[in-house]
C-alpha cells in the first residue's frame, strides 16, 4: 500500500468519513455525548491543519484512517500530569473557548485516531500517531497530550481506571494495546481523568443506541462501554461517565 497522510487544510474538500458504515468501530453511544457536535462541527472548520486522513494512494477518495486533535491553553504542566479531569470533552470545548476568546494556545490535545475496522491491526494507528506528532511539531508545540480511550477497558468495566492504567506485561510495556502504541511511540502516562466523557439520555434513548432493556435501576453493563451505565428508572435519565488516560508527549 502507498500509504498518504495528509491535512484537512491540504485537502479540505476529502471527506474524513468511512463510505461503508460497516468500517465505523465506534459504538453507537460514543455519537450521542453533547460535545460530538461541537467537535464534529468545529475541528475540521476551524483546525484544518490539526486533521489528518489517510488514504491508498491508489484509492485516493477512500479514507482508510482518519486523526483530529485540537490546540488550546493550558496552565498546568502536562509532563506532571496537570491536565483536566474532563477529558476529550475538557479539551474540546476549552479549545472553542480559547479561540472565542482569543487566547493563545500552548497545548495540543489529540481527540481521535480512528482505523476503519477493515485496516486494523495493520500499523496504521502507529502510523497515524507518529504524524500528529510530527504534525504539531512542524506547528510549533512543544507537547501532545491524549486523552486515550484504552481499547480493552470494556473487558474489564468494573476495574477502577487507575488500576487499569497501571496494568503492565512482563516487559514493562502497558497491557492495554492502545496504551502501549502510545508508550512506544515516546509517550508517557501521567495520570487519568475520571470524566473525559459524560453522555447522558433518556432510558428511551438509551434502548435506542444499544439495544438492551434499561428497567432497573442501577450499573447496566452496555457492550462497549468501559465502566457501567447509570441507569435512574425513576427519574427516566441514564448516565455514562467514561474514563481516561492521560498520555504526554514530548516533542
Amino acid at each position: 500500500m502507498d500509504l498518504r497522510i495528509v491535512t484537512l487544510a491540504e485537502q479540505p474538500t476529502l471527506k474524513s468519513s468511512f463510505p461503508d458504515a460497516a468500517t465505523e468501530p465506534w459504538p453507537a453511544f460514543m455519537d450521542e455525548d453533547p460535545m460530538a457536535p461541537l467537535y464534529y462541527s468545529d475541528v475540521r472548520t476551524a483546525h484544518p491543519e490539526f486533521g489528518l486522513l489517510a488514504y491508498d494512494a491508489a484509492a485516493p477518495d477512500r479514507v482508510i484512517a482518519r486523526a483530529y486533535s485540537v490546540p488550546f491553553a493550558w496552565d498546568g504542566d502536562p509532563a506532571l500530569g496537570e491536565l483536566p479531569d474532563d477529558g476529550w470533552d475538557g479539551a474540546i470545548w476549552r479549545s472553542a473557548r480559547d479561540r472565542q476568546l482569543g487566547r493563545r494556545p500552548n497545548l495540543v490535545s489529540a481527540l481521535e485516531i480512528t482505523i476503519a475496522k477493515d485496516r486494523q491491526g495493520t500499523g496504521l494507528s502507529g502510523r497515524m500517531l507518529a504524524a500528529m506528532r510530527e504534525n504539531a511539531a512542524r506547528l510549533g508545540y512543544e507537547h501532545l497530550v491524549a486523552p486515550v480511550r484504552p481499547n480493552h477497558k470494556h473487558l474489564v468495566p468494573d476495574l477502577p481506571i487507575d488500576a487499569y492504567a497501571g496494568l503492565v506485561r512482563e516487559d514493562g510495556l502497558p497491557r492495554d494495546p492502545w496504551l502501549r502504541v502510545h508508550v512506544r511511540a515516546g509517550g508517557r502516562i501521567v495520570g487519568t481523568c475520571k470524566r473525559a466523557m459524560v453522555i447522558p439520555g433518556t432510558l428511551a434513548e438509551w434502548r435506542a443506541w444499544t439495544g438492551l432493556p434499561f428497567d432497573r435501576s442501577g450499573p447496566v453493563q452496555v457492550p462497549g462501554a468501559l465502566v457501567p451505565v447509570h441507569c435512574d428508572v425513576q427519574h427516566d435519565v441514564a448516565v455514562y461517565v467514561e474514563p481516561g488516560v492521560w498520555v504526554h508527549h514530548r516533542l
